[in-house]
């Protein structure tokens, strides 16, 4: 599966800070110090109905890890999945009348508009669910032999009591773990499983249903958690530096993964860092698609809507923070727009190196993007009422927020 083109990342004078990050593991501030090569996984979308502001938000969020990243003069090796093939993917289908393949196809090609639209920047390897496939069935194999998973009626479950470090991730009783559990696609109710929160690791063939062949597991397909845990370990190994997502991922997809890996591996942690950005609300309730109550960016689009506004008013939240989007908030975001891209098209202006520096140090703690914001409006007030006399400060404002924060001037 191909992803996105990438939009070129401007090349800033001095360089950027490490990145502080909040970390759900530890429930606070961690220092990230990758090597050279930073490594980060995103979990994808479920391709039945994309690309909705959450969506946006979430992946907004990660994008400014990359930048602050390459910031520090470091690659970045960033990963994403694409569940093409799941039950919601399937639901959404049938009710549709469609078929499966087309409208994961569809949605796949309309969320790499969004995000080319948006300026996010498209990981190195994209892979879907179902070209995982073979590099995913191995796996199970392995955690059946070793007697970490068991059978139940032909489908294949992960034992959750096989990692002692189960739980790490979210930090949640067991009570919450159920409830969320299923919430959020598991089974906990099932009779015969082990314990109520074992995950599915392989679904075997239902009539009507698309399956594969699974080897010894038989024909089936795999479980959502497993999927992104094969796709991580291949293309970054174990203890990579990021592994994202939005908010609700912490239980059970983030937990339930890494409690995979380090099974498969005996090696802790999975991730150094696990990062989730806060939901989206529209009238009081979390966009969801159970809810329907969304708003795409395609629709914004069609309506005319410039896309760096709709970045803009992404980045106007803390990327943890829930927060509600409006007409207002669009409102706000294609006005600071404006005042921007007033500011940069005057030959000169007040000197903007502290600019820089504020918005690197802004996004260093925590991805204070709001900060980040706020020294650009305060550059952009400046010379609006006084202006200035450095020919090369226009210039460099553009250059640094179309690199560090994607908005293209």
């Amino acid at each position: 599966m191909y992803a996105w083109p990438a939009s070129e990342v401007p090349a800033l004078p001095g360089s950027g800070r490490d990145l502080r990050i909040h970390d759900t593991a530890t429930g606070g501030p961690i220092t990230l110090d990758p090597g050279p090569v930073a490594r980060i996984y995103v979990c994808g979308i479920t391709p039945y109905d994309a690309t909705h502001l959450g969506h946006a938000a979430t992946y907004n969020a990660f994008d400014l890890v990359q930048r602050v990243w390459l910031d520090t003069k470091r690659q970045v090796h960033y990963v994403q999945n694409v569940t093409d093939v799941d039950d919601p993917l399937l639901e959404r289908a049938e009710r549709d009348g469609q078929d499966w393949t087309e409208l994961a196809e569809r949605e796949t090609a309309l969320f790499r508009e969004d995000m080319t639209a948006l300026r996010m920047l498209p990981p190195q390897h994209y892979i879907g669910a179902v070209e995982a496939i073979p590099g995913i069935v191995p796996l199970i194999e392995r955690l059946r032999d070793c007697g970490a998973a068991y059978e139940l009626e032909g489908d294949i479950y992960y034992s959750v009591e096989s990692d002692p470090a189960f739980g790490k991730v979210s930090g949640l009783d067991a009570a919450t773990m159920r409830r969320l559990f299923a919430e959020r696609g598991g089974d906990p109710e099932r009779p015969g499983k082990k314990n109520p929160l074992d995950p599915m690791l392989w679904l075997a063939a239902r009539e009507g249903e698309p399956s594969w062949d699974g080897g010894s597991l038989g024909p089936g397909r795999p479980g959502w958690h497993i999927e992104c845990v094969a796709i991580a370990l291949d293309h970054l190994g174990m203890g990579f530096d990021v592994q994202g997502g939005g908010s609700d991922l912490a239980f059970p997809h983030h937990e339930m993964g890494a409690s995979h890996a380090q099974t498969l591996t005996g090696e802790y942690p999975f991730a150094k860092a696990y990062v989730h950005a806060g939901m989206v609300a529209l009238h009081g309730e979390k966009m969801s698609k159970s809810k329907g109550n969304l708003v795409f960016v395609s629709a914004l689009r069609r309506d005319g809507v410039d896309p760096v506004a709709i970045r803009l008013a992404l980045l106007a939240h803390h990327y943890r923070d829930n927060w509600e989007w409006t007409d207002a908030v669009l409102e706000e975001a294609a006005e600071r727009l404006a005042r921007w891209r007033s500011a940069v098209s005057r030959p000169d202006g007040p000197p903007a190196d502290a600019v820089v520096e504020e918005i690197r140090e802004a996004l260093a703690n925590d991805l204070d993007a709001p900060a980040a914001l706020a020294a650009v409006d305060r550059w952009a007030a400046v010379q609006e009422s006084e202006g200035g006399t450095d020919e090369g400060a226009p210039g460099l404002v553009s250059r640094a927020v179309d690199a560090l924060l994607g908005i293209a001037l």
